[in-house]
């Protein structure tokens, strides 16, 4: 029996945090939902985007290009980009597999991620 785990992602303003949740399986079909969603925080300006990506059960390339790519622009504007976990182990394992993992700031705290400072 195959079991769908849809994807979703929410979007929550704070005062100088943006928030991006995603939730589900995320593959290249969920592209246009993660394109708004980083749309949306360019256009708030806040210094931090926090990325919780706790309740994501399957990811792939697509999502990994769309967080570097996110990673590079936040680092060119003076931003900061925090994923909030802890990862599933099938996001893990992407980020072990391609050596990806040491490019973000990583935390299992929404709490500390949340903070205004981002840091």
């Amino acid at each position: 029996m195959h079991r769908e785990n849809r994807a979703t992602v929410k979007v929550t303003c704070h005062d100088r945090v943006f928030e991006i949740t995603v939730r589900g399986d995320i593959d290249y079909d969920e592209g246009d939902l993660l394109q708004a969603a980083w749309a949306e925080a360019e256009e708030s300006e806040r210094p931090v985007t926090v990325v919780d990506l706790s309740g994501v059960t399957f990811a792939d390339s697509g999502l990994l290009n769309a967080l570097l790519e996110a990673w590079h622009r936040h680092r060119a504007d003076g931003r900061e980009l925090i994923l909030l976990g802890p990862f599933h182990p099938h996001v893990e394992r992407l980020f072990i597999l391609t050596g990806t993992r040491e490019h973000f700031n990583v935390t299992d705290s929404r709490a500390h991620a949340l903070r205004a400072d981002g840091r």
